[in-house]
């Protein structure tokens, strides 16, 4: 049993990490600028800390004898594409402090929440695109802000594993979605926002649907995704790990199985929105070799989930305060 430091512990992952944590017997310290919304944390400790200070990532890091950091400032499509300078400034120093932090302090081992947005935007230009593999993260061509800090986060963790001897582990996250994360507001990700939209729309209406609607993904579970963080974590390899679904859809696909579950008739009206690459999955083969294991829920079944939690929420008016 560890002690334990999840940063990021208030936001949609970090919260169902400690929770899975605590109940394999670890103490947990949560670290966040803000505590969870929609449930209290299952933390030993939450402390309320800015991580672009860096004397608030020391005092975070003290004691640690693990480091899950997952703290950053992002969001949906909609909130990456209209603030790369934001994303870049107030990511690059909580990566940066943290990390320097946890070898000042140190820590035992450091894990780092990587994105598939390092992935080059020429590899991704087609709905059909091959899914990604690790070994395709270069030559370098993030499409946006958050893809560039994350890549550059990934090399300092090898840099610091090299020159401090401090194990570093990284996994790469293919969209996570689930119950207890954001679903309005602005920073919600595609399945989320699908959810709330069927959930709030009248049978018989229309919901909208950015762009053409044929750009896809894999989107990944949130239990599959923290038992994922959790065994990279404790295996071997030390080099970046996929951590996704190689479920692909079209957005226009993740619509209709959305407005499935709930059992309306809706149609799709296509408006201008921010899209993102053209198509985008994630290949598990290194995952598979590496840890013996893979993803196992169902976009539909992980979907029906997420949206009866949605939908409560959108009945109840919930806007994340406990």
């Amino acid at each position: 049993m560890s002690d334990i430091l999840v940063t990021g512990a208030g936001g949609f992952i970090g919260h169902h990490l400690v929770k899975l944590l605590k109940a394999e017997g670890h103490k947990v310290r949560g670290v966040d600028i803000k505590e969870p919304g929609y449930e209290a944390t299952a933390a030993d400790e939450f402390m309320v800390l800015d991580l672009r200070r860096w004397e608030n990532c020391l005092k975070a890091t003290a004691g640690a004898e693990q480091v899950y950091a997952l703290a950053a400032d992002m969001g949906g499509m909609g909130f990456i594409s209209a603030n790369h300078s934001l994303i870049l400034h107030n990511n690059a120093l909580i990566n940066l402090h943290t990390l320097e932090a946890a070898r000042e302090n140190g820590v035992g081992r450091y894990f780092y929440s990587s994105s598939a947005c390092i992935y080059p935007e020429y590899r991704q230009e087609e709905t059909t695109s091959a899914p990604l593999k690790e070994e395709d993260a270069y030559p370098a061509q993030p499409q946006d802000a958050y893809g560039w800090e994350k890549l550059v986060t990934e090399l300092l963790c090898e840099y610091y594993t090299h020159d401090y001897a401090l194990p570093t582990r990284v996994a790469r996250f293919h969209n996570i979605y689930g119950p207890l994360g954001t679903w309005d507001g602005g920073r919600e990700k595609a399945p989320a926002a699908m959810c709330r939209k069927v959930a709030l729309a009248e049978d018989g209406t229309s919901i909208e649907v950015w762009g053409d609607g044929e750009q896809t993904r894999s989107f990944c579970y949130i239990d599959d995704c923290v038992e994922g963080i959790h065994r990279i974590m404790q295996c071997d390899y030390d080099k970046p790990l996929n951590l996704g679904s190689e479920e692909m859809v079209s957005i226009n696909e993740l619509a209709g199985i959305v407005i499935g579950i709930s059992g309306k008739k809706l149609d799709l009206v296509h408006v201008d929105g921010p899209q993102g690459v053209r198509g985008r999955n994630s290949d598990n083969g290194l995952c598979r070799e590496t840890l013996g294991w893979a993803p196992g829920v169902t976009l539909e079944d992980g979907l029906s989930r997420t949206y009866q939690w949605v939908k409560a929420q959108a009945e109840a008016g919930h806007d994340g305060s406990i």
